[in-house]
């Protein structure tokens, strides 16, 4: 969700920062233009004073034009921008350089044209920094009397000023990058401050769906919305784990409770036959109903126990525990006329209970064992793959289809072509739940040809944590 919500965050705070950036920049060049121009303005109104008193007839005219050339002259030596002051019909009466003159279009002409009208220049396009060949052009008219008679008009160059705006907008970007480095840390910080909560809420969501069932939310920070939401899910996790607990406490009474009135009821039927014939059928199928009772509710408190009890993890070597498994199970398949095989089984570690281990693999070798044929072959193999250690046991049984595939493991369910096989029902169901403790699982698959593949997986990193188990060694 953070990868999602910080994209957005930064596009909207960069668009942000852009739309105030973009206009900063536009009124920051234009407010170095208008500095510029003021100044030009003012150079071209001190020219038009000293052109006012030069005229075409009169004493000292020579000396007056003199005068006014000479400024211009010094003008452009010094600053580099060209001046010059002009009749209206566009004859100069000074200008330096000597023979500069005004354009017929572009620019420069049409300052002249509206200093002919007796207006200023005051706003001459926007000179910008990619602009080299700019030049910046001001013009203003000489008045005598009331009417224009010349016109002043300078050229300037726009290196500086187009300097000037360039170093300008460089502050402004760097202050644009600053705040948006400050703006996606705050929005790192935000988010991880929105959505600690909701990561907190998975973790323990997650680990009630596996059993762990104690997992609890700590409702202290983020929003308190978020918060409500904590307070919410722990009341709603207490009141399903006092639901289950009070079935488990059921299932686990009642299962103690029949055990007594059923080991009287099979003392009176074992009494009761001495008194009938040898071989009577009837008492012996009420005996053998009357153990498969027994053992029911056997499995059903074995089964309560093993969705209370909480795994002791440790790092185990599951290729060792294999073995020992095997050689226990091996006699009773010699005696079936069945070869076990998985004797010399490799070194793999992973994280489990040795005794909730052990359970679920004689559960599962001894399921394996009863629907094999003699002279058949059960095949056990250890291997270690990503993150989980996995235990397959394979058997060239009659197997399962699909959709008794989908059934296996559920609590008394039996296929319908195995109901004259010794079983409750409830060692698988008893499997799941001791490994589900650990964070293992149990999973069922065709064996080719025939058969059924059991693969017991458990995790090779301790659940919680995030370090690897250690490297297997022989």
């Amino acid at each position: 969700m953070r990868t999602r919500l910080l994209p957005l965050l930064i596009v909207l705070m960069a668009g942000v920062l852009l739309a105030l950036g973009f206009p900063l920049a536009g009124s920051l060049a234009a407010a170095h233009q208008q500095t510029v121009v003021v100044d030009r303005i003012d150079d071209t109104a001190r020219f038009a004073a000293i052109a006012q008193f030069v005229t075409e007839t009169g004493p000292g005219i020579d000396e007056r034009r003199a005068t006014l050339q000479g400024e211009l002259a010094r003008y452009h030596s010094v600053y580099g921008i060209e001046a010059g002051v002009f009749y209206r019909d566009g004859t100069a009466m000074a200008a330096a350089p000597v023979g500069w003159a005004i354009p017929d279009e572009g620019e420069l002409n049409r300052v002249f044209g509206e200093a002919l009208l007796g207006r200023r220049s005051h706003d001459p396009p926007q000179v910008w920094p990619w602009q080299d060949g700019a030049r910046l052009a001001v013009a203003s008219p000489v008045v005598r009397d009331g009417d224009v008679v010349a016109v002043v008009v300078t050229d300037s160059p726009t290196g500086q000023l187009r300097s000037r705006i360039l170093h300008g907008w460089l502050f402004i970007a760097a202050g644009e990058c600053a705040a948006m480095l400050l703006a996606v840390g705050a929005a790192f910080r935000l988010t991880g401050w929105v959505l600690k909560p909701v990561r907190i809420l998975d973790a323990a969501t997650h680990d009630i769906a596996t059993g762990r069932l104690n997992s609890r939310v700590a409702a202290a920070s983020g929003p308190p919305e978020l918060r409500r939401l904590a307070r919410s899910f722990n009341e709603m996790a207490d009141n399903v784990e006092d639901v289950l607990e009070q079935q488990r406490a059921f299932v686990a009474d009642a299962s103690h409770q029949l055990r007594n009135p059923l080991a009287a009821l099979l003392l009176r039927i074992e009494l009761l036959a001495l008194e009938l014939p040898e071989g009577n059928e009837e008492i012996a199928s009420v005996r053998t109903e009357g153990k498969r009772l027994a053992t029911v509710l056997d499995d059903l408190l074995d089964l309560a126990l093993a969705e209370h009890a909480s795994a002791d993890l440790r790092l185990t070597d599951i290729g060792q525990l294999t073995c020992e498994r095997v050689a226990a199970w091996r006699p009773l398949a010699e005696e079936k006329g069945i070869r076990l095989t998985g004797s010399r089984l490799p070194a793999v570690t992973a994280w489990a209970d040795p005794v909730a281990l052990s359970s679920a693999l004689d559960a599962v070798i001894d399921n394996a064992l009863k629907f094999t044929h003699a002279g058949e072959e059960v095949t056990v193999e250890v291997a270690a793959a990503g993150d989980t250690s996995t235990v397959v046991v394979a058997d060239r049984g009659p197997g399962l289809t699909d959709e008794e595939l989908d059934r296996v493991g559920d609590r008394f369910w039996r296929s319908n072509r195995h109901q004259n096989v010794k079983g409750s029902g409830l060692g698988l169901s008893i499997c799941r739940a001791l490994l589900a403790t650990g964070g293992g699982s149990l999973t069922y698959a065709h064996n080719e040809p025939s058969g059924l593949r059991v693969t017991v997986a458990v995790p090779r990193t301790r659940p919680g944590a995030d370090e690897p188990a250690p490297a297997p060694t022989a």
